[in-house]
């Protein structure tokens, strides 16, 4: 099993841009893009906190457990 990053769905229920979300959780638009592909080995919890706040979510609605 692994980590699934379901971001994008939940910014586009939301209709945020990865671009003006990256601004307002202090993110550059490279560590968001690397972030929503899953290119990352781990994120710290206060980003993650941030991500939620910004999003009106919970890291469940954004991070998942994939088969793989």
């Amino acid at each position: 099993m692994q980590i699934a990053i379901t971001i994008d769905r939940v910014m586009a229920k939301r209709g945020r841009t990865a671009r003006d979300l990256a601004a307002e959780v202090g993110l550059s638009e490279t560590q968001m893009s690397l972030f929503r592909n899953g290119k990352v080995k781990g994120i710290r919890f206060s980003t993650l906190v941030k991500l939620c706040e910004a999003l009106d979510c919970k890291p469940g609605d954004i991070l998942d457990i994939a088969e793989g």
